[in-house]
This record gives structure tokens, C-alpha cells and sequence, in this order.
């Protein structure tokens, strides 16, 4: 009878489990699907045919551009039926590469592939960036549409930045309102109208430009990356982390970021009828959790070029020298929505906690005569204890509406202590201590 008993327990803490885990939802009440719970890694053995480069005509000097030779065994690779192209020990220096179908990546440990420092090794040619459709420097490492693409392995992206930086701060210096494009500057890695991407493990530093750009893309994991470039010495401008731009379905787990802009950035357009724009979308259905936050402008960003993101939870991370936790960057030029977003059960140190204020860096309203409202609504922050300078960084602004914003259980010691609830409609604090005081 106590073996039966014991047997009902344990089914019904399966069952339990079960229906706990079938209840977890976005913040609009949608289910999260068991897509995010998988977690898996993947396995050399289990990616095809692996083509290592240096089998192929790729020789091991560090000092010779080899973008040719890769690309040949990528092609090769993809007309043979696909299969993974592997970067052994050593450091091999490419410019712009473009996998193929059925191809995907793996670095060694002490494998690097290594970023061109000359522009004329990454070619214009059709592109997105900030927000636009264009004609602009291709990324280190390229996927247009190739469903399944990957980068896996120990090894190191470096996209050997440093010259790119030295002309942007030459260029900034000389003309303080330039803008990013005007410097000739490539990516790390951009994926375009990709399906059921993975990268996990490897090491991606030093990139002339954004770290991670992903475009109209769905299905996207990235797990236990390590992300870098430096914000003192020579700054590494305009290095976001992961730039996730019409995305849906993304989750961003143990990962390390440490750059010198922000980590996470939600974009999706700009402009003054950015809505309007097929090239332009939202992101949805974001998780972002277990990970840690070195130095970076901000943890979790809205815009600077974004229409409509929703869906987005950020939990369970380490902040450690952030500018801000969370920024909403509202551009009076651009209608934008930031809605359903959720922060819980996170630590750490911030100079602002929540940042809400216009965004009007090289904003051009054209020949839209009135400004476009935006909107943030439902932005929700629980269980959360951060040392900062301003925990309530909102601004306000009669083209932007902010309503329902929930906060609770939070324990803040900020420098600065004031809290104007009138900015935002129908916010509730609830068990939250500023400086150990109870706010009323």
C-alpha cells in the first residue's frame, strides 16, 4: 500500500510539473512554447560532412587574407550536399563570407577566424542597417536564407576592429554630428530571412560594428556566447551585442555581454511612416534569461530604430556595469509600441534603472508635418535589487503615452529619489523599497 501511495505522489508531481510548465505565458497571456525549454547544444558529429578548411587549400598564416579559399569550401561544401566548415587551431584571416545552404559553422578551441581590417575585403552590396534597407558592407560572417544555419564550437570570432574604431573617432572628431554610416565600418555576423538558427559557445569580440545582427529571422538560440569589445582604451563604437530586427521566437540564454553600446537592442524601422514600410516589422516572443551584463549602454533596449516589439521577458541575470537595465528610446519621428515586457528577479549595478526619454539623435521627421505618437504599455519589473544613480529615469513627453507599468518587490538604493507617478497611467508600486523606504 505505501509502494502504491508513493507511485500516486510521484505521478502526481509529474503531473504537477507538467501543468506548471504548460502554464508559463508572455506577458500578454500567450503560452510560451516548449521551443524555449530546449536547450540542447549541438554536436560536431551530428552536422554532416565536416570540411576542414586547411583539408581544402586554406593554409595556416595569420597574415594572409584567405577570404577565396574559405569561400570556396563553403560553396564546395553546399554543392555537395552541405555540411559544417570547421576552423582548426590557429588563426586564419578572411573578409566577408556568405554560407550557403545547409551550411553551418564550427570553431576549434583556439581556432579564429579573424575579421580583415581593409574594407575593400567585404564588398557592398544589398543590406539592412540602422533601421533601413540599403546598399552596405556585408558582415564577417553572412546567412541569407539558410534555415538551420549555426556557429558552434569553443573557438573565436574576432572581428579585428580597432583600425574601423581609430577612423570612426578621427571622423567624430573632426565633425562631432557625424553619423555611424558615414564611417566605413563592417558587422561581425549578419543573418537575414533565417530560420532555426543556434549559436552557442564560441567566443565573438572586437567587431568593427553591431556584434550580432539578425534580420526577419525566426527561431533563434543563443546560448553560452561570450560577447566583447572594449569601452575603455580605444572604444569599439556602436558594438551592440545582438541586434535583433523583425525577429520572432529568440532566446538568449548564459550568455556574456560586455560592449561598448547596448546588449540587447529590439530595432524593426525608423522613420516617420515606419509603419508603413514591408521592410519594417516587430519583434516578438523574446526571452533573455540566466545571462550576465558587463559594461553596456543598456541591458535591454527599445529602438533606437523600432516600430512594434512585444512579448519580451528578462529575467534571471547579473547586471554589472550597465548604463541602464531598461531603455525605451522613443523617437519623435518614428511611431513606435513597446508593450508587454516583462523584467523579474534580476541583481546587479546600473547607473539608471529604468530609462524613458526622447531619442533625437539624427531624427528626421521629413515631410510629416505632425509628430507620431508612441507608445509603451504593460512593462512590468519584479523581484529585482539594483544599486544605482536614478532608479525612475522617465521623461516627460506629450508625444509618448506610457500606461500600465507594474513594480514590484523591488529593493533600489538610488542617489536620486524622486518618483513621479503622474508620467505614467495606471503604474502600481507594490512592496517596493527606495533607499529602504516603502514607496506609498
Amino acid at each position: 500500500m505505501r509502494r502504491f501511495f508513493l507511485i500516486l505522489c510521484l505521478i502526481g508531481f509529474i503531473n504537477d510539473s507538467f501543468s506548471q510548465k504548460a502554464k508559463e505565458t508572455f506577458p500578454d497571456g500567450t503560452p510560451v512554447s516548449e521551443w524555449f525549454g530546449n536547450f540542447e547544444k549541438l554536436e560536431l558529429q551530428n552536422q554532416g560532412k565536416q570540411y576542414v578548411i586547411t583539408d581544402f587549400g586554406v593554409l595556416l598564416d595569420s597574415t594572409k587574407v584567405q577570404t577565396k579559399e574559405i569561400q570556396s569550401v563553403i560553396d564546395k561544401a553546399s554543392k555537395s550536399g552541405g555540411g559544417v566548415i570547421v576552423i582548426p587551431k590557429g588563426i586564419f584571416l578572411s573578409g566577408a563570407l556568405f554560407f550557403r545552404a545547409k551550411t553551418c559553422l564550427y570553431i576549434k578551441k583556439h581556432g579564429v577566424l579573424k575579421g580583415s581590417d581593409n574594407i575593400d575585403d567585404y564588398p557592398k552590396m544589398p543590406s539592412r542597417i540602422e533601421g533601413q534597407n540599403l546598399d552596405y558592407f556585408p558582415a564577417l560572417v553572412n546567412a541569407y536564407g539558410v534555415d538551420g544555419f549555426s556557429i558552434s564550437g569553443n573557438g573565436t570570432i574576432n572581428g579585428n576592429g580597432r583600425k574601423f574604431w581609430e577612423a570612426f573617432w578621427k571622423r567624430r572628431s573632426e565633425n562631432p554630428e557625424c553619423t555611424n554610416l558615414e564611417v566605413s565600418r563592417p558587422r561581425l555576423i549578419f543573418v537575414q530571412n533565417s530560420n532555426n538558427v543556434q549559436f552557442q559557445d564560441v567566443k565573438l569580440i572586437n567587431s568593427g560594428f553591431w556584434t550580432n545582427h539578425f534580420y526577419k529571422c525566426k527561431n533563434i538560440k543563443l546560448l553560452g556566447l561570450y560577447i566583447f569589445s572594449p569601452h575603455i582604451g580605444i572604444k569599439a563604437p556602436s558594438t551592440d551585442a545582438v541586434d535583433l530586427d523583425v525577429c520572432e521566437n529568440v532566446l538568449i540564454k548564459d550568455c556574456y555581454m560586455s560592449v561598448n553600446d547596448d546588449a540587447v537592442a529590439l530595432k524593426g524601422g525608423k522613420g516617420p511612416y515606419a509603419d508603413q514600410d514591408k521592410n519594417n516589422g516587430a519583434n516578438k516572443n523574446v526571452i533573455i534569461e540566466d545571462c550576465t551584463f558587463g559594461f553596456c549602454h543598456s541591458a535591454l533596449t527599445n529602438g533606437s530604430e523600432a516600430i512594434h516589439n512585444r512579448n519580451i521577458i528578462f529575467r534571471n541575470s547579473k547586471i554589472e556595469g550597465a548604463s541602464r537595465l531598461l531603455w525605451l528610446k522613443m523617437r519623435p519621428d518614428t511611431p513606435q509600441r513597446y508593450e508587454y515586457i516583462l523584467l523579474e528577479n534580476i541583481k546587479g549595478e546600473a547607473e539608471t534603472g529604468l530609462a524613458i526619454f526622447a531619442w533625437r539623435q539624427f531624427y528626421d521627421l521629413k515631410d510629416r508635418k505632425d509628430i507620431p505618437l508612441s507608445y509603451g504599455d504593460q512593462i512590468t519589473l519584479r523581484n529585482i535589487t539594483l544599486k544605482c544613480k536614478t532608479f525612475y529615469g522617465v521623461e516627460k513627453d506629450e508625444n509618448v503615452k506610457l500606461t500600465n507599468f507594474k513594480f514590484e518587490n523591488l529593493d533600489i538604493e538610488s542617489e536620486k529619489i524622486k518618483i513621479d507617478k503622474s508620467l505614467i497611467s495606471g503604474v502600481i508600486f507594490k512592496n517596493v523599497y527606495l533607499n529602504k523606504i516603502l514607496v506609498e
